[in-house]
């Protein structure tokens, strides 16, 4: 079985970073497609970066310049490097791992959805 949990989120003053993990066990992250989503109250969820298995990456366009997507499969984790944060950024952010995917892309993984997510971490940035 698949589990993915994150960890990292927290409260910070806009302009600060964060840093996010997200350990993954039942299954060797080298092999899937990897994302980091996000959803704030009250608005949909959005695709924030995502990885694929040949380390090719690809952003929301609001998150582009300011995050970083990176993987490490012997620790079989997928982090999430935040700067330049912004109070817009608040929101509880969910990694997930597909392996069927062919497109991984932001587009195609927040329209096609993936197969296993995280319960999520919250992340709080203050004006």
């Amino acid at each position: 079985q698949v589990q993915l949990v994150e960890s990292g989120g927290d409260s910070v003053q806009a302009g600060g970073s964060l840093s996010l993990s997200c350990a993954v066990s039942g299954a060797t992250i080298s092999s899937y497609c990897l994302g980091w989503f996000r959803q704030a109250p009250g608005k949909e969820r959005e695709g924030v970066a995502v990885i694929d298995r040949d380390g090719f990456k690809d952003y929301g366009d609001s998150v582009k310049g300011r995050f970083t997507i990176s993987k490490d499969s012997a620790k079989n984790t997928l982090y999430l490097q935040m700067n330049s944060l912004k109070p817009e950024d608040t929101a509880m952010y969910f990694c997930a791992a597909d392996h069927h995917t062919r497109f991984c892309t932001v587009i195609a993984t927040s329209h096609n959805g993936m197969d296993y997510w995280g319960a999520g971490t919250l992340v709080s940035v203050s004006s």
